[in-house]
């Protein structure tokens, strides 16, 4: 299944989509319709009214996670372009729920950076709650996946040994537009996936998500070993090479330009700057 939270006249809605159309849900997004315990049956049934999937206005595919934790350092080639070794834990931060906008909404530069950078990533959405969870627990605990920009304000990010200062800045976080079932993706949990982020239609970042060093399975093992995962709650797997903060010279996005990070079988998130 794909699954959506759009933005309609009368507030958001979960939604599935069929062919060209977007399947009403019946609940107010996809945060609501996860945390009931039958939610694939919930979101399989047939539904009520319909809207095009062309031109709809999607939300953050869960408006409100109760957490975003993201991973640093988990493509090979990009934590050898940063000049790092590689890690034996994953390098976890958090986000916010107010770091996040839909896949479409204009990407706002805060007026206090100008080397604001792209990050795609592969994004677990939970669907289950678990704690110290093991591989399969981990596995059936994933509802799905998604598409991140983890956007990162560079110099606020570096001017402590602490990344999170640059990484929570307010309606910066593009996710979605679907929730997509492993189902549906080859190598299910364990996705084998292109990624790629392209500023005005230049391919900057291009990998594979076969290569990552700790796999969605394990991450979920790891990061709920920590601290209580929740159904809605995102874990953003990390970023291949490709960032403008490590090109010579190095570029970072100005208002006018047009982001996208897209992943095959998942989608696309598009964002102008402005």
């Amino acid at each position: 299944m794909r699954l959506a939270t759009i933005r309609t006249e009368d507030g958001t809605r979960a939604v599935r989509l069929e062919g060209d159309r977007l399947v009403d849900l019946g609940r107010p997004d996809l945060g609501a319709l996860l945390a009931e315990a039958d939610w694939e049956l919930a979101a399989s049934a047939d539904g009520g009214r319909t809207f095009a999937a062309a031109g709809a206005d999607f939300a953050p595919v869960v408006p409100s996670p109760s957490k975003v934790v993201c991973v640093g350092h988990n493509y090979t080639n990009h934590i050898q372009e940063m000049g790092r070794e590689l890690p034996a834990y994953p390098t976890l931060f958090p986000k916010f729920a107010d770091t996040l906008i839909g896949a479409n909404d204009p990407l706002v530069k805060p007026p206090e950076t100008d080397r604001l950078d792209w990050e795609v990533e592969l994004t677990v959405v939970i669907g289950r709650q678990v704690r110290r969870a093991s591989t399969a627990e981990a596995e059936a605990a994933i509802a799905g996946f998604t598409v991140m920009n983890d956007v990162s304000v560079r110099d606020w990010q570096f001017r402590t040994i602490e990344w999170t200062q640059g990484k929570i800045w307010d309606s910066t976080t593009p996710v979605g537009p679907y929730l997509v079932t492993p189902d549906e993706l080859p190598g299910g949990v364990r996705p084998r996936l292109n990624v790629r982020t392209l500023v005005d239609e230049v391919v900057m970042q291009d990998d594979d998500t076969a290569t990552l060093l700790f796999d969605p399975v394990a991450l979920v093992e790891y990061v709920s070993t920590v601290i209580t995962l929740r159904p809605g709650d995102l874990i953003a797997t990390g970023t291949p090479a490709g960032v403008g903060q490590a090109r010579d010279p190095q570029v970072f996005l100005q208002p006018g330009s047009t982001v996208t990070t897209e992943i095959d079988g998942i989608g696309a998130c598009t964002n102008a700057v402005v």
